[in-house]
């Protein structure tokens, strides 16, 4: 491999800490990786990383590298992405994940696709946590914190968690007043489809959380199920409001405990550093950020 070409190939092996994955990225053997690193180490004369026999990890040197890698490679795709701006629209396959509640997203992605009809959409739906990189995604949407210094992130929005239920509902079994209330309520759960776990309802009195044994009349994995319910007066849900911002303004559903729930999270979009920020990827980012949560 050439200088520029070792580098990449340095770059790769540190963000998937692995030879085999960057050479299946790059297209070439773990062993050609290998040698590239070591060429590239002799060169500079210091360790870049520290080898097993089954992992490999930056030396103190090797993240400093790092750091003036990607910074060597910004600038080269800053000037490729100023080029490649020229040549016309966005175009071509965009691989992006989504969280299973990304089907409510829906609206702002088909606006995409009508604004950018040359960027084919490949959409992944799922709440597990993918490798970004090695999975070979452009970009992914989660909610809450993500720390993977090889990722770039962008905040997309901000969403509250609200108790709701049908008018009709309400009618027949009472509005709940204060969070004991609930224990003689149909309510609705989310299961986390990665720990299994029930998703906690964010209930407080005052200032203080508190924990209360709800009833499990309905359990379901996935947001648009508990909405249907909710909708058809079976119980009470805990819902994100971008989620049910029609229906409640349809009046559909209608908010209680609104003084006793607190909680507000993030969607994000992340991608990989060190990767050339496509103008595909680079509209899509800027098209969510600005249609994803409007005011």
């Amino acid at each position: 491999m050439d200088s520029l070409g070792a580098l990449n190939a340095f770059v790769h092996a540190a963000q998937a800490r692995s030879f085999t994955v960057a050479g299946r990225q790059l297209g070439v053997s773990s062993s050609a990786i290998g040698k590239a690193v070591a060429r590239l180490e002799e060169r500079l004369g210091v360790r870049l990383f520290h080898r097993s026999t089954r992992t490999i990890s930056l030396t103190p040197e090797g993240a400093l590298f790092l750091e003036r890698c990607r910074r060597i490679f910004a600038e080269v795709e800053a000037a490729e992405l100023e080029l490649a701006r020229t040549q016309g629209a966005p175009s071509g396959k965009l691989r992006v994940s989504m969280p299973l509640a990304g089907m409510l997203m829906m609206p702002a992605l088909c606006a995409f696709m009508r604004a950018y009809p040359e960027v084919e959409l490949d959409l992944d739906f799922s709440d597990r946590l993918v490798d970004v990189i090695e999975e070979g995604f452009d970009a992914v949407v989660r909610a809450g914190e993500i720390d993977d210094s090889r990722l770039m992130a962008r905040t997309l929005g901000t969403f509250r968690l609200k108790l709701v239920g049908a008018p009709g509902y309400f009618k027949r079994r009472g509005v709940p007043r204060e969070p004991g209330d609930l224990r003689s309520h149909a309510c609705l759960h989310h299961r986390y489809a990665t720990s299994g776990k029930l998703e906690p309802w964010p209930l407080r009195r005052g200032r203080k959380h508190v924990e209360i044994e709800l009833p499990t009349t309905a359990v379901v994995n996935t947001i648009e199920p508990l909405i249907h319910m909710a909708e058809q007066g079976l119980g009470i849900a805990c819902l994100p409001d971008f989620a049910i911002r029609q229906k409640l303004d349809d009046g559909a559903l209608v908010t209680v405990l609104e003084g006793h729930t607190d909680h507000s999270g993030l969607f994000r979009i992340l991608w990989p550093s060190s990767r050339y920020v496509s103008p595909k990827l680079r509209v899509f980012v800027d098209f969510m950020a600005q249609h994803l949560f409007p005011a």
